[in-house]
């Protein structure tokens, strides 16, 4: 690290915590205003459901396929560099995006958001694990998840507000202001680069290798149960596990996959948030549909009850990461899978008389059990792995979200397609409806409580070796 010269290293610490932070809440609050907006911008472009739903579609599959190999660039070229040039293109891409004139130029927008919040996924947190030491490191990561959570709770308040006030295009610009401010800190402000200091070439091959199993595997799940559904996500399977040998025979792989055979933390971390973001990421979708449909309540009621999550998880979240740097990060997020699974179950027993307090309820354990979970679980993963890879590291979370996001709405999917198959939602199918939330909970509370293995089976992160 070139940076270690710099005579103010606390300084350095304190901006870079507060960049990280910044682009941290800047990137779900893009993602949730913007989805508010999709009825209006449907309506103006003169867009069917196919189309608008690549608007959320096309930053996904861009920001999954490109997780892996901007990472690696950052630990090639510099994580500084990497994270301004990311924040630097979703800026411009939101404004152009707020200009378009048809859906096709939506959708290109959208793809270069994508590009650039995958540089801001690869190099966050790999910028705070290069500058702020292993006794604090969790208490950052914890702040850096908790601003996640503060921009997914912000985003409907605030894209709905803009939208309704204003026009859908404001909801593109909502994060702009902040993006501007960021781009001026981290330019002016952050001293250093980091980097892997090794003579490395780029795997131009592992690259298109990885990123077109990924869109096959991400875009075959999104299709489930259809025919060619289940033929691309085997594909992209089989993709990734031909990657995975292809990379093992190289000197200089796009990610190094020893990690997955050699670092026990490492591998089974990166399994257990997988397995998480799988089982938790369709909650806030299933209860939209339960309390609209089976509740009669308006969409703004139901999004003040649906934010009860991610807020809880905004306020605790720093508390577990400075937590994760005392005591062993598996306890602490293994804990956090039990009370995730007992929300989870509690949530597949609702009936069309439940009380709007057995929703919150549920929903408020998941998001404290997910906020234990998730900063010591970042912090393991981080602190299991040598300095040269933490670009590659940090992509890895990134990754293990967005795929999880996209598998969690594939089991619901299927279990919808299975259940209740292609049937209009008017209250002579809410009996069905409610049987398909239902089963999907009960789904994902096996699947959370099967995360339980993954977490406990990692090992103790303090005092190895390979922690930094």
């Amino acid at each position: 690290m070139n940076a270690a010269a710099t005579p103010d290293p606390a300084r350095i610490e304190r901006t870079a915590l507060v960049v990280v932070c910044l682009s941290s809440f800047i990137a779900p609050l893009m993602l949730s205003a913007v989805n508010v907006a999709i009825p209006r911008i449907a309506a103006e472009l003169h867009a069917n459901a196919m189309q608008m739903s690549w608007v959320p579609t096309a930053y996904l599959l861009t920001s999954a396929a490109l997780l892996l190999p901007v990472g690696k660039l950052a630990d090639m070229y510099g994580r500084k560099r990497l994270f301004l040039i990311g924040l630097t293109l979703v800026t411009l891409a939101s404004m152009l995006a707020s200009l378009a004139h048809s859906v096709e130029m939506l959708i290109g927008c959208r793809v270069l958001q994508g590009i650039g919040a995958s540089m801001l996924f690869g190099t966050g947190v790999a910028i705070l694990t290069s500058v702020i030491p292993p006794e604090r490191r969790g208490a950052a990561i914890g702040f850096s998840v908790a601003a996640v959570y503060f921009g997914l709770t912000c985003g409907p308040l605030l894209g709905g507000w803009a939208t309704h006030y204003l026009s859908w295009r404001s909801a593109f610009l909502v994060h702009v202001p902040l993006a501007l401010v960021n781009i001026f800190i981290v330019a002016t402000l952050l001293a250093g680069e980091w980097k892997n200091e090794r003579k490395q070439t780029f795997d131009f091959a592992g690259a298109l290798f990885y990123s077109t199993s990924i869109v096959g595997l991400m875009y075959g799940v999104s299709r489930l149960p259809d025919g060619m559904g289940i033929v691309l996500t085997a594909a992209g399977m089989a993709g990734l596990a031909a990657f995975i040998r292809f990379e093992r025979r190289l000197e200089s792989p796009l990610f190094d996959v020893q990690l997955f055979f050699a670092n026990r933390v490492f591998t089974f971390s990166f399994l257990a948030a997988l397995v998480v973001y799988s089982s938790t990421f369709a909650t806030s979708y299933l209860l939209s549909l339960y309390l609209q449909y089976i509740k009669g309540l308006e969409a703004d009621q139901a999004g003040l009850i649906l934010i009860s999550q991610p807020l809880v998880m905004a306020l605790c979240s720093p508390l577990m990461g400075r937590l994760s740097d005392r005591y062993e990060p598996r306890w602490i997020a293994s804990a956090g899978l039990v009370v995730m699974s007992a929300g989870l179950a509690l949530l597949a027993t609702l009936a069309e008389s439940s009380s709007i307090g057995r929703v919150v309820g549920p929903l408020l354990a998941v998001g404290f059990g997910f906020s234990m979970f998730s900063s010591p679980n970042v912090n393991a993963i981080m602190g299991s792995v040598d300095r040269r890879h933490l670009g590659s590291a940090s992509a890895s979370v990134g990754t293990a979200r967005v795929l999880g996001q996209m598998l969690s709405m594939g089991v619901v999917t299927v279990v919808f397609a299975v259940l209740m198959g292609p049937v209009h939602i008017d209250p002579e199918s809410y009996p069905l409806l409610l049987d398909c939330i239902r089963t999907s909970f009960s789904v994902t509370a096996v699947l959370c409580a099967g995360a339980i293995l993954f977490s406990m089976a990692r090992g103790n992160v303090h005092g190895r070796a390979g922690s930094l």
